[in-house]
């Protein structure tokens, strides 16, 4: 490895290990700063490149849905982490979930084993002149927050994250839950989640405990939101909301949300529930789930409690609780490109979470643009934009050209998408069927040039 690599990557989550592993097949020499374990985050748990911190979902695998969709394109540009994502998946119906150790682990000695790769464990507290990727994440340290303050002149957007309960499968009361997917999708007849059904008052009382229960307080995560933050910053983001933000707003907003019993039947009693608390496996050996949508900022003690009162975890093993966390973007409309460049400097790149793209995929879509476009940049090549007919391109065109006055993280969905013309009339599944085919199609046309550009 030279003194001077050619580029320099800052973040060992999803996007910086995806950037630093294109460019360094495009045959550049990579340095991949990532600070742990020697500075913590407080919501990772391991030392592990690509750790997954909340759900271990990387979203539906289904050709005609938006989150398969990109995946698709994903594996189209080759990129690594999808197919270790593959390689590690765990039954999750139509869903591509990961045993999340194994996943980390094959993702770090990819890594870490690679020939053009340093992989280099030090906080980076700056931003390094030439080639560079930043893609910190949310849970950015606060020397570097300052680095790209100062840098960009802009103020940050803080929203607030959480993170789901696991507990432990020979835990759970099998003769109260049963096993079965949403409209009867999975891989084996009995379905590939676990449902803890809710009878009205069950469901009523559950509510009603979870309202009253004790929350942790966020006053050291207010503390660190700088005095010029502007009014609303420091939110929710909508798609990660605690579950007893949900709750708040009434039990219908459960029951028709994370908790909704439709395509679901209770194979105990033949009857419909009232409510559904759903477990997705989490490892492979089947050890461990985790509750699905049940972000949380419940005291841990308050968790034990409240959730034990879920039909069928009444003895429930908890091995890691729900926890909040402060999640940090940029406001990209003001400062990035498609191309995921900063404007005033072409040699920087942000990629992941911290440019307001939101989901574990869209997170690797950017990390796979930027290394791409570093590489390209750095053989003297034009970088790619995508066409905004696909998800990746779509998304990166969305952060870029979102109104900055109410800028939010934004995941895949078809809403993004151009719209097709004729057809307004047609069902919902078949202009995501055909929103895919455009897609792909016209992600492989833009191929050409990427085809062209060969491996050194």
């Amino acid at each position: 490895m030279p003194k001077k690599p050619d580029l320099i990557v800052i973040g060992g989550g999803l996007a910086g290990s995806e950037a630093a592993w294109q460019a360094a097949e495009f045959g550049l020499q990579v340095a991949l700063y990532e600070m742990r374990p020697g500075r913590a985050t407080g919501a990772h748990a391991t030392q592990d490149l690509a750790e997954l911190i909340c759900s271990n979902s990387l979203g539906s695998n289904l050709p005609d849905r938006a989150s398969g969709l990109l995946k698709n394109e994903l594996r189209r540009l080759n990129s690594l982490l999808i197919r270790l994502a593959d390689e590690t998946a765990v039954p999750a119906g139509g869903a591509l979930a990961v045993d999340r150790m194994q996943f980390a682990n094959k993702v770090t000695q990819h890594i870490a084993s690679h020939p053009k790769i340093e992989l280099i464990r030090d906080e980076m507290v700056e931003i390094q002149e030439g080639l560079c990727v930043v893609a910190s994440g949310p849970l950015t340290s606060s020397k570097l927050s300052d680095a790209i303050g100062q840098l960009s002149g802009q103020e940050h957007l803080y929203f607030y994250d959480a993170i789901s309960p696991i507990v432990t499968m020979d835990s759970i009361d099998m003769s109260v839950a049963y096993r079965g997917s949403r409209y009867g999708r999975g891989t084996e007849e009995q379905g590939d989640y676990i449902n803890c059904p809710f009878q009205k008052q069950e469901f009523e009382d559950f509510v009603s405990a979870m309202n009253a229960a004790e929350r942790i307080q966020l006053r050291d995560f207010e503390e660190e939101i700088r005095v010029g933050v502007r009014a609303g910053a420091h939110h929710y983001f909508e798609a990660c909301l605690p579950i007893e933000i949900i709750a708040e707003r009434g039990s219908r907003a459960l029951a028709f949300g994370p908790m909704r019993p439709i395509g679901l039947n209770d194979k105990r009693t033949g009857e419909h529930a009232h409510a559904v608390a759903q477990l997705r496996q989490d490892n492979l050996a089947g050890s461990l789930y985790n509750l699905v949508g049940f972000q949380t900022n419940l005291t841990f003690n308050e968790q034990k409690r409240v959730f034990r009162m879920i039909p069928g975890l009444q003895n429930a093993n908890f091995v890691r609780y729900g926890q909040m966390h402060r999640n940090t973007f940029i406001d990209s409309p003001k400062l990035l490109s498609t191309t995921m460049q900063f404007r005033d400097h072409p040699e920087l790149f942000f990629a992941g979470q911290i440019t307001g793209v939101e989901g574990y995929v869209g997170n690797i879509g950017t990390g796979l643009l930027a290394g791409l476009n570093a590489a390209r940049l750095h053989f003297g090549e034009y970088p790619l934009t995508l066409p905004k007919t696909t998800m990746l391109g779509s998304l990166a065109n969305y952060i870029v050209h979102a109104d900055p006055n109410n800028f939010q993280p934004m995941k895949a969905n078809f809403s993004i998408l151009p719209p097709l013309e004729g057809m307004e009339k047609s069902g919902r599944r078949q202009r995501a069927q055909a929103y895919a085919e455009r897609a792909l199609r016209d992600l492989d046309e833009s191929l050409v040039s990427v085809e062209n550009f060969q491996y050194v």
